[in-house]
């Protein structure tokens, strides 16, 4: 301030000090404390042991020699922001790569994920989406603006108690979905849990392509005021959308009339096979490539050898 007054005023210090009411003293003070030490010492420990606190560091600070002030260290622990949570790296098992299977019948595998949006007041909501991989029928559509691992049981207990327990249930990563209280339940009932690698969306690819036709026919076609809203437009829409949405992979036949018609004999059951491979959202595209490549050469080779 006092700088900033003898700039703008073209005054001297004294001066300056008696408008804003400031002792001289004060106005020339330098401080000479120099806490480089205690700095670097700080950051060596949040750097080797993140998940400590100030307790842990200062007690290693005084078991090392160290006798500077229990308040010099806290202040500058506080100076750096060390007090703060800090965010670790999560660590995930590996997964293993699984080509996207297509079910021969109901309950065999179900996907699930979650969506985000807002409402018009700008509180956020998230949506759960269920569906049965075998038809695309959707089993579930929870809204909250919370969804935590323990509400997702719920709404799977409710629906296996309705509809019956599926064999396998295809996720990817997400806290909720890697909690113990999800694995413990899916245990106690003897459903697999098939996680999709980190970072490849296209391995849970049926519940990827259904989260895009709700947010455009629902979470982007209204404004949305509250979650009951959400919440009665998601019901309506997913008995809709069951009833009558057309697939072309199920041959233009709805959910619920592609099963039916499976159920009556009308349709043969389709054998449990990849209908696509992932093999261009793995972590290696290369070998799927010479593999083609590979198979080309193959096929112009006989080719020839049939025009000779």
């Amino acid at each position: 301030m006092i700088d900033e007054l003898k700039t703008e005023e073209a005054i001297s210090t004294v001066r300056a000090c008696r408008i804003v009411g400031l002792s001289t003293s004060a106005a020339y003070y330098k401080s000479r404390k120099d806490d480089s030490q205690v700095i670097a010492k700080l950051q060596d420990l949040a750097e080797k042991h993140p998940t400590r606190g100030f307790g842990v560091y200062f007690g290693r600070i005084r078991n090392e020699g160290l006798v500077w002030n229990h308040k010099r260290v806290k202040r500058v622990y506080d100076i750096l922001k060390l007090n703060l949570r800090r965010k670790h790296k999560r660590r995930l098992p590996n997964r293993e790569k699984l080509p996207l299977e297509q079910p021969n019948s109901i309950n065999q595998k179900w996907s699930m994920d979650f969506i985000s949006d807002a409402l018009t007041d700008g509180r956020k909501f998230r949506t759960f989406n269920l569906i049965d991989d075998f038809n695309r029928e959707v089993l579930a559509i929870e809204a909250d603006t919370s969804l935590p691992a323990q509400r997702v049981v719920r709404v799977l207990d409710r629906v296996i108690w309705e509809r019956g327990k599926p064999l396998s249930i295809r996720v990817d990563n997400g806290p909720e979905f890697i909690s113990h209280r999800l694995e413990e339940f899916c245990k106690n009932l003897g459903i697999v849990l098939q996680f999709i690698k980190p970072g490849k969306p296209m391995q849970n690819g049926y519940i990827e392509r259904f989260n895009r036709t709700y947010r455009e026919d629902v979470l982007d076609a209204y404004l949305l005021n509250s979650l009951k809203q959400v919440r009665i437009l998601s019901d309506e829409w997913r008995k809709d959308y069951n009833a009558y949405h057309p697939h072309k992979s199920l041959g233009k036949l709805s959910p619920i009339g592609y099963r039916q018609a499976v159920e009556n004999g009308k349709l043969p059951k389709r054998k449990c096979s990849p209908e696509f491979t992932t093999c261009n959202s793995g972590s290696n595209n290369n070998s799927c490539i010479e593999n083609n490549l590979t198979l080309n050469n193959n096929k112009s080779q006989e080719s020839n050898k049939d025009l000779s």
